[in-house]
């Protein structure tokens, strides 16, 4: 367990459309308290199966579980590396596109009619704005992302680039999985609820609320960009191997993640 105090926590502007987890920073680690469920256990299997992908090591951020004293409450959640150096700012695409034209990018894309158009825009102007290459190729991989693993509030907050400190921007690493594997059992997705329904009830919040019309959008127009290679033992032995969250989540994650192998199967080597 870690001892957090008043000092080391942070609040946020990247917000999440379900509010803000509790966050703190302390020696260069981040830690995010649970705030609607089980966010710290998603991070933490979602980060470690992205591992067993073709997916370059510095593109995303591992997480692990922790358990969090601040104050007079105890919390589980998760614990990742800081990934910013002091010189670096993370600006999200909603931040990037209103600052320079003062409006929301969130707004512009939704007066847009077809899938394509929207993720069309965003490419273009993204890359327009930052000067970064093939960002299509980013959103694809973020969508499969999201597809396999049911993340649903991938939305224009929490997507970011990085600003150097010379105004050159670079590709932010994956981040933010906390509400995917249906973790938010306090609002949308209670326990003992049929899974079967509840999967079928996720939607993405990037621009279109369907993952599997999103991700058919993404590959048409940028290719496929991840593969996998995780097994099914790997996913039990990464569960059997956390300590903090009980067995009758860590069971319902292990069956979403099975159902969503099965649907993606070519996404796996």
């Amino acid at each position: 367990m870690v001892e957090l105090i008043e000092k080391d926590i942070k609040t946020n502007d990247r917000k999440s459309s379900k509010g803000n987890q509790l966050k703190w920073e302390k020696d260069g680690i981040w830690y995010k308290a649970d705030y609607t469920g089980y966010e710290g256990l998603s991070e933490y299997m979602v980060s470690h199966l992205i591992v067993k992908s073709n997916v370059n090591e510095a593109s995303y951020i591992l997480y692990d579980t922790e358990k969090i004293h601040y104050k007079h409450s105890e919390y589980t959640g998760c614990k990742s590396k800081e990934f910013l150096s002091n010189d670096c700012q993370l600006i999200t695409l909603e931040r990037l596109f209103h600052n320079a034209y003062n409006q929301s990018l969130t707004s512009c894309i939704y007066k847009l009619e077809s899938n394509k158009s929207r993720l069309e825009f965003i490419v273009q102007e993204i890359e327009r704005l930052t000067g970064l290459k093939e960002f299509g190729k980013y959103m694809s991989m973020l969508m499969t992302i999201d597809a396999l693993f049911l993340n649903e509030d991938r939305h224009l907050h929490n997507i970011a680039v990085i600003l150097g400190p010379e105004g050159e921007y670079t590709y932010c690493p994956v981040f933010d999985n906390g509400a995917s594997l249906l973790s938010d059992t306090t609002m949308d997705y209670p326990m003992g609820i049929d899974l079967a329904k509840l999967r079928n009830e996720a939607k993405p919040k990037t621009f279109i609320n369907d993952f599997d019309e999103q991700l058919e959008t993404a590959e048409m127009l940028y290719g496929q960009h991840i593969k996998f290679t995780f097994t099914k033992k790997d996913v039990d032995e990464l569960l059997a191997h956390e300590k903090y969250y009980g067995e009758d989540v860590k069971e319902r994650v292990k069956q979403l993640i099975y159902w969503q192998m099965q649907k993606y199967k070519y996404l796996f080597k």
